[in-house]
């Protein structure tokens, strides 16, 4: 596949407003990259009880009330325009707004698989995509192997669709923009595409539950229309960067190993991963029937040990998914926050809470712990985490762009809106089923 060109797209601010008060760490271009992480270039108080940047091989990522300054281009031509100012203020969320440093040519359509109820949708819009704008639309094979498209109006459509294969293809550089049809999986779905810069997501409301999905494919022709000339708001919704280690364990017996890992008479190799989440982490106790014993570190000090069925770390776009079932407060995608939230704790002290952006919070099994625990990142990529692994969790620098239907304050509140009526109409069909067989 070929790449579409090194131009990016950008977010522009409404010039009419005034900039908070309330500012973030520049963005100038006065932060460096060392050794893979962000540092600014500032006088900093060194704490007593921090060892001097001389006596430590190993550089500790800076401390901050705030996230880091987010990368803010995403794919290959979308960016967010520059401010004019040395340092970056909060802008006023429902005043960002997206522009094009040129003219979108390429699209990424993703399809809730295996619904027949999208076929159609998904017929019409990559017809005129393909042949009204002349855009070049990439969807995943295993999409287009549905024997539902093999119908022959839609067989020179599809001669003109690229393909790739998820984990095989990287299409980070040939996507202008995206396309979801679906539900809240497809977005994220589209996040996990992309491990760094994402390109803007459009999504549309075709699934069972649309918080994240904010328009109607009704009148998609001339909302994507809109789109394309750079006319539409966005939201940058966080994402947490979470790095995996794991040790790799020599081929002896589970105790063996279990000791040398306790005693410490052996130091074993790790495998690191890292991951982009757009939700939440959840960390449970998989299928054993003993509690979770999880230990919460906060800036390398331990803050709790978390004893029950588990804990998620939500982002506030992942505040109103598992964390508000499990008993945590809404978050706006715009407060640039960390929500912690423990699963049906032991203890009842232990609340649900939320900590700045900018830290580094790191999972570990408990000594105490009777069994192994679990991770999942957004759904998916299921792993066991046994004694000596960890979860390094912090606020990643790729935001997901998601481009709003009015602004970010409006549709949020609107989202919210919709799926509290939503609940209530499938209490009240419950209720005319029970009492119909009643």
């Amino acid at each position: 596949m070929e790449a579409s060109g090194a131009s990016k797209w950008t977010l522009k601010s409404d010039a009419s407003s005034k900039p908070f008060p309330y500012c973030c760490s520049g963005s100038d271009g006065s932060e460096e990259l060392l050794r893979g992480k962000f540092f600014r270039n500032r006088t900093k108080a060194r704490s007593m009880s921090m060892p001097s940047a001389q006596s430590s091989a190993k550089f500790r990522r800076t401390q901050s009330l705030h996230g880091p300054s987010p990368v803010t281009t995403f794919g290959p031509k979308a960016s967010i325009l520059k401010n004019p100012k040395a340092v970056m203020h909060i802008q006023d969320p429902a005043r960002q707004r997206l522009t094009w440093s040129k003219p979108p040519k390429s699209v990424l359509i993703i399809k809730k698989i295996r619904d027949a109820g999208l076929l159609q949708p998904f017929k019409e819009l990559c017809t005129f995509l393909t042949q009204q704008k002349n855009m070049i639309v990439y969807v995943e094979r295993k999409v287009l192997e549905d024997p539902a498209l093999a119908s022959e109006s839609f067989v020179s459509v599809k001669k003109n669709i690229c393909t790739f294969r998820e984990d095989y293809d990287d299409i980070s550089k040939c996507v202008d923009f995206i396309i979801c049809l679906g539900g809240d999986g497809t977005l994220l779905y589209a996040s996990s595409l992309f491990q760094e810069s994402v390109p803007p997501v459009m999504a549309f409301h075709l699934g069972s539950l649309g918080f994240l999905t904010p328009f109607n494919f009704d009148t998609y022709q001339s909302q994507v229309t809109e789109v394309i000339e750079g006319n539409a708001a966005l939201v940058l919704r966080s994402r947490l960067q979470v790095t995996v280690v794991k040790a790799v364990r020599e081929k002896e017996s589970s105790e063996e190993n279990s000791l040398k890992l306790t005693n410490g008479d052996a130091e074993p190799n790790h495998t690191t991963m890292q991951y982009q989440v757009l939700n939440e982490v959840v960390v449970d106790r998989g299928p054993s029937s003993y509690l979770s014993n999880v230990d919460l570190f906060l800036d390398g000090h331990l803050i709790t040990t978390v004893q029950g069925d588990g804990v998620l770390v939500s982002t506030p776009t992942g505040s109103t998914a598992y964390a508000v079932a499990a008993g945590a407060s809404m978050i706006h995608p715009n407060v640039p926050a960390i929500m912690i939230t423990p699963i049906c704790p032991h203890s009842l002290s232990f609340r649900p809470i939320v900590v700045p952006a900018g830290v580094e919070l790191k999972i570990m099994l408990s000594r105490d712990a009777r069994n192994t625990a679990w991770v999942s990142l957004d759904g998916r990529r299921r792993q066991e985490i046994a004694c000596g692994d960890s979860i390094t969790i912090t606020t990643s620098c790729f935001p997901l762009p998601s481009i709003c239907f009015r602004d970010p304050v409006n549709d949020w509140f609107e989202s919210l809106a919709q799926c509290l009526h939503w609940n209530v109409r499938k209490k009240q069909s419950h209720l005319s089923l029970e009492e119909e067989d009643f």
